[in-house]
């Protein structure tokens, strides 16, 4: 073979994995845009028959329950942490990085320990942290609905459910093992054109801005049962948690 045609095949070569490439930074590229576009860009809305934008989203800091992705002890039980920083940082206004996220956790579980409450906190003890603690005051709705859900997120407020996270793997096949029997997050939006509640699920680190249909997130919702055993999560009470600033 003449060695200006081994020339012309290896160029050849280089320009087609160059644009393999190319192709591929710009489908990432295309990704990114509608990550933006869902989280950040206005989306146009209409008027529900209930007075409210047919679409809201509250856009803050993702916190993750594991910062630095080490899934051991405290970290795999502290979705009840992440979730309630979730909106302390969203009323404060910042975007913390993984060490401070990480050392907010900490402190955080230092407090509950001054109580001696168990690794798994029920909703009772979440707002007493978020009173005493965090300074925000809590109100608990005992079996919320869509609509009392909806209408905080249109006034700007997050809403925190506990929930069964095995019934939330059946949408969420980020969760390992199955899901979480007990697991908190953080709901931040909602799209009724979807029927769909956004939320910044802690548990996974592609959990900002997850979308879980109504109709499988408003099941999942149980607080921690009184018997303290999390394979009884359906047995809990739906509650949920809304913090005032």
């Amino acid at each position: 073979m003449k060695p200006l045609r081994i020339l012309y095949i290896l160029l050849s070569i280089i320009i087609l994995a160059s644009l393999s490439l190319v192709y591929t930074k710009t489908d990432e590229v295309v990704k990114t845009a509608e990550r933006i576009v869902t989280t950040i860009a206005p989306k146009p809305t209409t008027i529900l028959d209930t007075g409210l934008p047919d679409y809201h989203l509250i856009n803050t800091a993702f916190i993750e329950q594991a910062p630095e992705k080490d899934w051991s002890l405290p970290w795999q039980d502290a979705c009840e942490e992440a979730a309630l920083l979730t909106v302390k940082y969203y009323y404060d206004n910042k975007e913390p990085d993984s060490v401070e996220q990480k050392n907010a956790i900490l402190s955080m579980i230092d407090f509950e320990n001054t109580y001696q409450y168990p690794i798994d906190v029920n909703l009772d003890q979440m707002a007493l942290i978020a009173s005493e603690y965090l300074n925000l005051t809590p109100i608990i709705i005992d079996n919320p609905t869509i609509d009392q859900i909806i209408k905080y997120i249109s006034q700007d407020i997050p809403v925190i459910i506990p929930a069964n996270g095995k019934t939330l793997y059946q949408e969420n096949r980020n969760f390992k093992n199955g899901g979480p029997w007990y697991h908190n997050l953080t709901i931040l939006g909602y799209d009724s054109s979807k029927l769909q509640f956004i939320v910044h699920d802690v548990g996974t680190r592609h959990g900002a801005y997850f979308r879980y249909s109504y109709s499988l997130l408003m099941k999942a919702i149980h607080d921690l049962p009184s018997s303290g055993i999390i394979s009884e999560i359906d047995t809990g009470t739906p509650r949920a948690l809304v913090l005032i600033k």
